[in-house]
């Protein structure tokens, strides 16, 4: 029986969902395509419809998820989207959290094409952050050399605190500390201009 392009379409947007998710929660190398293709209600061999192979869902999946990380922040201030990410509910749920601080150390062994997908997420989330950054002061112009290091130090809290054991003081801390100094580096930037 052949599916409709609409069905097609339907098919392919929830492989991508669901491994976006999965591999947040485990990793690239965590998830198998018949594990994926099961969660997603879709048989093993409909995978080959849709990718030539998981390098190429790996791909597909990760330019997703760095996505959904830029719409779910996207109307929010800047200090605002600071205390959300670096909150312990976006710290526990990797699964649905960014794609950023779930999978940059699996990407770093990836091919060459998703070390691309993952520059260019990267470099929208840092344009996001210096555009958040411009709309706080009256000149309109944000620091690139600033949003990075705040992205670059939001990122790392996340992925330290995650590393911590669920209970650990520590885990808390790492998040604390950063968003505070993340706040100072934003406030202060703006008392400079």
């Amino acid at each position: 029986m052949r599916i409709t392009k609409e069905q097609k379409q339907e098919n392919y947007d929830r492989i991508i969902a669901t491994a976006s998710e999965l591999f947040r929660e485990r990793g690239f190398d965590g998830v198998g395509v018949a594990e994926l293709m099961e969660r997603a209600g879709l048989t093993h061999g409909g995978f080959y419809n849709h990718f030539r192979s998981k390098e190429e869902l790996i791909a597909e999946s990760t330019e997703n998820g760095l996505d959904e990380t830029l719409q779910r922040y996207a109307g929010y201030d800047v200090l605002d989207v600071m205390e959300l990410y670096l909150a312990r509910d976006h710290r526990d749920g990797r699964g649905q959290g960014c794609t950023a601080a779930a999978l940059s150390c699996d990407a770093a062994r990836q091919p060459e094409t998703t070390k691309a997908v993952f520059a260019a997420g990267i470099d929208k989330l840092v344009r996001a952050v210096e555009g958040g950054i411009a709309q706080r002061h009256a000149s309109g112009a944000g620091g690139r050399a600033q949003a990075i290091a705040i992205l670059a130090q939001a990122v790392g809290a996340i992925v330290l605190s995650r590393a911590c054991p669920d209970d650990s003081p520590l885990a808390d801390e790492l998040l604390d500390a950063c968003r505070a100094d993340c706040r100072d580096a934003i406030e202060n930037r703006m008392r400079q201009r």
